[in-house]
């Protein structure tokens, strides 16, 4: 299956930390309006404690909740943001009307020998015990077991962003917190209020921008994700039943189309020449 770089997440990314570095960075001279840039700012805003508490604290809150292999997998849902499989839920359709054509004409069996030439292991496996002559009832079962685990197993990894979201502005508030019993602390030294005040409010900008520009962002690109895998998944759970049982190939093709969300059903039919209605 064909990988493609997602531009739209790497371009979101840059443009987010680009804009936000170029915040920092430009400052307005309140007597003459007009604007200037002093990257030296961009020191003000770096502060090693605060990172302590927020970016350590929001990780090792996750390596409590979750378990290592868990953990393990975030360069892997990384690589699934950035370079994604493609999932073309047109392609799968037209590929289950040519095998329900094929097998009401020469029968199920004639489907084996292209098993081998199948890349998706889903799909592969699915026309297999269609193959095999599995009871279409159990057929039926094991397909839906596969799409609850398939969906449970992906709102689980969502799961560790969406906590991670959690966790870092409220380890931002821990440390503003910290800064600001420090402070109070030490009022009687006036060297140590800029210090206690600046670890109070960065940690508050560092869980701040972890948890919406990273935490957030990587969780609502990996449901988009399991959303494209869950649709054809379905699709070829409704088509291979639909070939088990023998269903026309027109009627497979109209209702796994159905399936569709129905942008995709009119961008179909404007390319096929027929439209298709709001």
């Amino acid at each position: 299956m064909k990988k493609k770089t997602d531009i739209m997440s790497i371009l979101g990314w840059v443009f987010g930390f680009g804009l936000m570095y170029l915040g920092i960075i430009l400052s307005k001279d309140i007597a003459s309006g007009s604007y200037s840039i002093d990257p030296g700012n961009i020191i003000n805003f770096f502060d090693p404690t605060s990172l302590v508490i927020v970016v350590g604290g929001t990780f090792t809150a996750l390596m409590v909740s979750y378990p290592g292999s868990q953990i393990a997998k975030i360069p892997k849902h990384l690589m699934i943001v950035l370079t994604p499989k493609q999932y073309e839920p047109i392609k799968y359709i037209d590929q289950l009307v040519e095998f329900a054509k094929k097998a009401r004409i020469n029968g199920l069996l004639a489907l084996e020998e292209d098993l081998d030439h199948i890349e998706d292991n889903f799909l592969k496996s699915s026309m297999m015990m269609v193959v095999d002559s599995i009871d279409p009832e159990k057929v039926k079962q094991q397909l839906e077991t596969r799409l609850e685990h398939l969906d449970e197993r992906h709102a689980s990894e969502r799961g560790l962003y969406q906590k991670g979201a959690g966790y870092a502005p409220a380890f931002g508030m821990i440390g503003t917190l910290i800064g600001l019993i420090n402070l109070l602390k030490n009022l009687e030294d006036s060297s140590s209020i800029g210090p206690n005040m600046a670890v109070a409010l960065i940690t508050t900008f560092y869980g701040t921008v972890l948890a919406n520009l990273i935490f957030t962002p990587i969780a609502n690109k990996l449901e988009a994700r399991h959303e494209e895998e869950f649709l054809c998944n379905m699709i070829i759970c409704e088509g291979v039943q639909a070939i088990q049982a023998g269903e026309n190939p027109k009627f497979i093709q109209e209702r796994l189309m159905n399936l569709l969300p129905h942008y995709k059903q009119n961008l179909v039919g404007s390319e096929s020449g027929g439209g298709g209605e709001e």
